[in-house]
């Protein structure tokens, strides 16, 4: 009795040691939107990073889409329930900008953490995106993506054209689209995001502007210019496309994955990212392309960068922001980020991590595409990205201004015209509350 008696006090001292210690742990909130195969390899680095060290829990809660991920954190704040990561999509890089005190800035965070991080390890094109003027990095580039051409190898097969043929230009794309109508082929194309690939990456794309002051990097007084002859020729030309039965549009954020992914469309446009669940659900010999561009433009410029950030909200302890220094150090490690690349088709934010994936891309043709599209030149003014106000709303405007092309209610330049005179009104109002 008396060694069962000392077993037992023995078991409850290691238990009440084993409790103190997960007690001990800071946790770290961390808000995002990835759901399905980019939620569980979210979770997978969560999960590896909690079991590399033992004095920080991080814990992520998926809080909708990305706009309505970024509206959680702001009500948070408000609140005085902010968490300590949000992500943060790309449109809402100025809006965070201008919310003083909402955030603390990735930089203070890690000079105040004493860790080592090295702001010029980024790839230039992903860097200036997040940073201030003088190179300051406000938030950590996360899953950072630029919009590709996916193609159905299979149903071009059907539609009796070479898998290999060439599609470098809208004027291709479009003779292969007449081949997949007569083919009986339902969907030749739909698209993912339609804003950010036919409007803001194909004005990157074509090096012209998709709103004044260098896309609103240089002052809050920028004017959107998404209604000039280039932007209203594709858009005009999809619209026709829609019309005649060839290209699908299935809504304004990634519906269109599912059509593409179930073998459905023999073209898509998409992030790069489209990769993790194109290779999990097709069943169907897919590839990837270049992003198309018309001949006898200034095209190929660059694309420009898509996806999010994370920002760390303020409002928190030192010790706390010591947990998410210590959480940015780990996903900014060159093995974590070649293997978030592989896995996801996100592109590796950091220059070592592009080349510890570059086997990966040797074996997987198509894979690289995505980088040498965003990093084919020095980016100009038209091509570095934006940085624009109320830029999610603004979104909003455009996609109902295309849907209005898609279904013929307007023909594109008066669709444009109207979505260029809604956002102004909105930039004007974002720049006198920030005066």
């Amino acid at each position: 009795m008396k060694s069962l008696k000392k077993l037992f006090f023995v078991f409850s001292i290691f238990a009440l040691f084993s409790h103190a210690n997960a007690e001990a742990k800071t946790t770290i909130n961390w808000w995002h939107a990835f759901g399905g195969r980019l939620g569980e390899l979210l979770d997978v680095q969560v999960k590896d990073f909690n079991a590399s060290q033992d004095k920080y829990e991080v814990v992520h809660t998926r809080k909708g889409n990305y706009s309505e991920t970024l509206n959680a954190g702001i009500a948070a704040f408000r609140a005085k329930q902010q968490p300590h990561i949000l992500m943060v999509f790309e449109v809402g890089t100025a809006s965070m900008m201008a919310a003083k005190g909402a955030t603390k800035p990735i930089y203070e965070v890690m000079n105040e953490s004493g860790l080592k991080f090295n702001q010029n390890a980024f790839i230039p094109p992903v860097k200036g995106y997040y940073t201030t003027t003088d190179g300051q990095m406000l938030s950590l580039p996360y899953n950072a993506s630029t919009p590709v051409l996916w193609v159905n190898k299979d149903l071009m097969k059907k539609a009796g054209l070479k898998p290999n043929m060439s599609l470098k230009h809208w004027g291709d794309v479009g003779k292969a689209l007449d081949a997949a109508k007569a083919a009986g082929i339902s969907c030749g194309l739909t698209t993912a995001w339609q804003s950010w690939i036919h409007l803001e990456n194909f004005s990157a794309y074509h090096d012209i502007p998709f709103a004044t002051k260098g896309n609103g990097f240089k002052g809050l007084d920028t004017e959107l210019k998404i209604n000039g002859p280039l932007q209203v020729a594709h858009l005009g030309l999809m619209g026709k496309w829609a019309k005649e039965g060839k290209f699908f549009y299935a809504g304004r954020r990634n519906e269109g994955g599912a059509n593409f992914r179930a073998g459905e469309c023999m073209f898509f446009t998409e992030s790069s990212a489209g990769y993790a669940g194109i290779k999990k659900e097709a069943k169907f010999d897919f590839g990837i392309r270049s992003l198309p561009y018309y001949e006898g433009t200034k095209g190929p410029q660059n694309t420009i960068i898509g996806g999010a950030s994370l920002w760390a909200m303020g409002g928190h302890s030192a010790e706390e922001y010591n947990g998410v220094a210590a959480l940015v150090n780990f996903l900014s490690q060159t093995k974590v980020q070649s293997q978030w690349a592989q896995d996801t088709g996100y592109l590796p934010t950091t220059t070592k991590a592009f080349k510890a994936t570059g086997s990966f891309y040797k074996k997987n043709p198509g894979t690289d595409i995505a980088g040498k599209q965003m990093l084919a030149n020095a980016t100009t003014d038209n091509s570095k990205g934006l940085r624009l106000g109320s830029f999610d709303q603004i979104r909003k405007i455009i996609d109902e201004e295309l849907e209005s092309i898609w279904t013929g209610k307007k023909n594109a330049q008066v669709a444009m015209n109207s979505a260029t005179k809604r956002g102004n009104v909105l930039l004007r109002r974002f720049e006198r509350a920030n005066k």
